[in-house]
């Protein structure tokens, strides 16, 4: 089986696959120090809990924008799984190619989601990742990733509203029953995620305007996705799962070859 790892600024994603089948998918908080043997230790007590034999994990895969925690991470892996983790980079072969004005600072993240992005379009497509910072790339139609808008996060704009205002809250992102609210919470939600979907609709539709790419096929992602996209038509499909499915084909390739 094989384990694919998406390591985010706010949570460690974690899903098994068997061939194309996930088996599980869990999280683990990114911003909790953690020693090799505390990873190590983690990771097989999770999957034991799953009822998934750690044992049975032959590959590991890993997407990060964390560099801090890696060398805890790959060490916990190597010791407690006996496997070499896959690391991906904007200098992996990925079957996508990165033809932004600077390549090697793109996120492992965004270039996983472009294969999977890729992978369902099969076609141009602009895949949005609503995680720590709202991603929306652009892919084109001949495997290229081409462009990138970098928004806040939805909750990162939530808690720099509440740190930074005494009087406001911090409160649970959800979609108010009426955008015109009548107290502070309402408000903020709406504020929050009403904003969120106008972000969307906007920078979608100048995407596809700008690229010529206008039935580009648009993706979404990320924990709050799933809000937006149940708000708004520009957004075609929410899929949970799409870093690690696009791990999973990182890793098919890579066998391949």
């Amino acid at each position: 089986m094989l384990l694919t790892i998406d390591v985010g600024n706010t949570n460690i994603t974690l899903g098994v696959f068997d061939r194309e089948v996930l088996k599980g998918m869990f999280r683990m908080t990114t911003n909790k120090p953690r020693t090799s043997d505390e990873y190590g230790f983690t990771i097989c007590g999770i999957l034991e809990h799953r009822s998934i034999d750690p044992q049975e994990i032959e590959a590991v895969i890993i997407a990060s924008v964390v560099p801090d925690i890696m060398h805890s991470l790959t060490s916990g892996i190597i010791k407690y799984l006996d496997v070499t983790p896959l690391i991906v980079s904007a200098q992996t072969d990925t079957g996508i190619r990165v033809v932004t004005e600077n390549p090697s600072r793109t996120g492992p993240d965004r270039i996983v989601n472009a294969v999977a992005g890729y992978d369902i379009a099969k076609g141009a497509a602009i895949v949005i990742d609503f995680g720590t910072a709202t991603t929306y790339d652009l892919v084109g139609p001949d495997r290229t990733l081409e462009a990138c808008i970098i928004a806040p996060g939805i909750e990162t704009a939530g808690r720099s509203l509440w740190g930074g205002a005494a009087m406001l809250p911090a409160i649970q992102i959800e979609k108010p029953d009426s955008i015109l609210a009548r107290e502070t919470v309402s408000g903020m939600q709406g504020g929050l995620v009403f904003g969120a979907i106008g972000q969307t609709e906007y920078i979608v539709r100048r995407m596809k305007e700008e690229s010529g790419y206008s039935d580009a096929y648009v993706i979404a992602t990320g924990g709050l996705g799933k809000i937006i996209a149940q708000e708004t038509d520009c957004i075609n499909l929410y899929d949970p799962q799409l870093t690690l499915n696009g791990l999973r084909l990182i890793y098919d390739r890579m066998k391949e070859k």
